[in-house]
């Protein structure tokens, strides 16, 4: 990939976050611009945490999948199964295997193309107080669905909070712990976690969105207080690539789960496929082009990304909403997108 100017493009683009480019273990473009928090003018670092938005989600499909493996869940078993949902519209034919792909049909948190949005709700239940997985079911379980399951792809935040619920009953342990002992240490992901945003905690960048007076505003009560099973986790450009690279590696999964997490499994549209959390763009032969995940938040966006032809890992995470998107199409660009 040509590098040429990237760090003039960051510094054009006022860019706030980290970029991460390597193949294998080789780095072949890295920096960090702009600043971890405006309130007190700290930069951001290579080492700077950031929060991953919905990036998440692919550590509690891969939470879930290791259950599976274990025998302590099925993906085609009624997640009543392992939910106590009675007295929810959520159908007992909604499985594991719809949750993770975006296909159970339920209805999710807030669904914005129906003139819902995020000020309402978290006017109605403020967002400081969701801080365990149980805590998020009553803000979608008694909406009505949106299709049947298996009928279409809907993204879905609810989704993967049922799979979180699910994940913690066979395990008896919270979310937040599962992951960071089994999929954090396992994958070499030494500066990743669940950090408290009202805790002190050192190289966590803080989320700035600024409205459109220019002024830069705190998402310290628009944001999750700590992650979630959809969103949330906090982690540097270099563990996101760790992570990918012992999944790749069989290092978290078996071989034939490994295998299937990295193919696509429902499709989105004509160019572009659901998996367990990744999303597969096709090229015009209807190959796969690149497997990536992207998130945003308030005060955070970002990508995980890998594109077959060139090998390359691509990383690049913000700490403002709009923050990731030029610098994710300019590299795309330059990689034939």
């Amino acid at each position: 990939m040509d590098t040429t100017g990237l760090n003039e493009f960051l510094a054009d683009n006022e860019f706030s976050g980290v970029v991460l480019v390597k193949k294998g273990n080789a780095t072949v473009f890295e920096a960090a611009a702009g600043l971890a928090t405006q309130r007190w003018g700290i930069p951001n670092a290579l080492d700077t945490r950031f929060d991953t938005a919905s990036i998440t989600k692919l550590f509690t499909s891969v939470a879930v999948l290791q259950q599976v493996e274990a025998g302590r869940l099925d993906l085609e078993t009624s997640i009543h199964h392992y939910v106590d949902l009675a007295g929810t519209t959520i159908g007992t034919d909604v499985n594991l295997l719809h949750l993770l792909t975006h296909t159970s049909g339920i209805a999710d948190i807030v669904d914005e193309e129906a003139g819902e949005d995020y000020a309402a709700l978290w006017a109605k239940t403020p967002i400081y107080t969701l801080r365990n997985t149980i805590d998020f079911l009553p803000l979608f379980a008694h909406k009505e669905p949106l299709a049947g399951p298996g009928v279409e792809s809907n993204y879905s935040d609810a989704g993967y909070i049922l799979a979180g619920l699910a994940l913690e009953r066979v395990t008896g342990q919270s979310f937040r712990q599962y992951v960071y002992d089994e999929i954090f240490t396992r994958a070499g992901m030494t500066d990743a976690g669940f950090y408290d945003r009202t805790d002190v905690a050192p190289r966590v960048a803080e989320g700035w969105d600024q409205g459109e007076n220019g002024l830069w505003t705190s998402t310290l009560y628009s944001a999750l207080p700590i992650g979630a099973p959809h969103e949330g986790a906090q982690a540097t450009a270099a563990d996101l690539v760790a992570f990918l690279q012992a999944l790749r590696n069989g290092e978290l999964l078996n071989s034939e789960l490994t295998e299937e997490f990295f193919s696509p499994q429902v499709e989105l549209d004509e160019t572009t496929r659901y998996g367990f959390g990744f999303e597969f763009d096709l090229d015009e032969g209807d190959l796969v082009r690149s497997y990536f995940i992207d998130g945003v938040a308030s005060g955070a966006s970002g990508i995980l990304r890998h594109y077959y032809d060139a090998e390359l890992d691509v990383v690049v995470l913000s700490n403002s909403e709009e923050g990731a998107w030029d610098v994710v199409r300019e590299l795309d660009e330059r990689l034939g997108g």
